[in-house]
């Protein structure tokens, strides 16, 4: 299947799933899971079942597709379900960028960065976390800063900008889900602007991991 294609199907999935999302919840799901088939195909075609760095890809965008079907579902069965998958793929993300190499003292620096970003997230988010969920969210808020931070440790040491920008652009994309889910604003507006530049951002994040996952 020829990439460009897979890139426009990726477009119009996103397209369809942002447009549709309060109003056709089904059309929404359609097109979210279109765009997410989009992107582990991508990866496949890309050649990435070829190395073991580009298999632990696979695994994360899998696991992502998982979170993505989870997170179509209103609940907060699915939203842990999602959360618990998305985990997984930054586990998974993580173990590729050892797999590829880091240069540690990059590592160390962004840790420490995000370490402080991910301090001022969860003051931003804690007032609307219900008790039962804290736990899960800051775990969740620890994992995909070292998912980041070993994605700026593999950009010093391999040198492929699609792998810093694709994990920056997925962590900045996942602040739109948690002050959706999390952070009160009038209900007219709720969710509007965050869908908006959100999955765009998420899906543009994958696909540039899903092409770096092909070498």
């Amino acid at each position: 299947m020829d990439p460009g294609w897979l890139l426009v199907l990726i477009a119009g999935g996103t397209a369809v799933a942002v447009a549709a999302d309060r109003t056709h919840p089904q059309a929404a799901r359609a097109g979210k899971m279109l765009a997410s088939t989009g992107f582990v195909v991508v990866a496949v075609v890309a050649g990435a079942s070829g190395s073991p760095f580009g298999r632990a890809v696979l695994v994360a965008l899998v696991s992502s597709w998982v979170g993505d079907l989870a997170l179509t579902f209103r609940t907060e069965r699915a939203f842990i379900v999602g959360l618990v998958a998305f985990a997984w793929a930054h586990v998974a993300y993580t173990v590729a960028f050892v797999l590829r190499g880091v240069a540690v003292g990059p590592t160390v620096v962004a840790a420490v960065g995000l370490a402080v970003i991910g301090r001022f997230v969860w003051r931003w988010l804690s007032d609307g976390v219900p008790p039962d969920l804290r736990r899960p969210v800051v775990g969740y808020i620890v994992v995909i800063g070292t998912m980041v931070a070993t994605a700026y440790g593999t950009f010093a040491s391999a040198g492929d900008p699609r792998i810093v920008a694709g994990a920056t652009a997925f962590f900045v994309s996942d602040l739109a889900v948690a002050k959706e889910r999390f952070v009160a604003s009038p209900a007219p507006r709720r969710g509007v602007p965050d869908r908006l530049w959100g999955l765009p951002l998420y899906f543009a994040g994958q696909v540039l991991l899903a092409l770096a996952g092909g070498g």
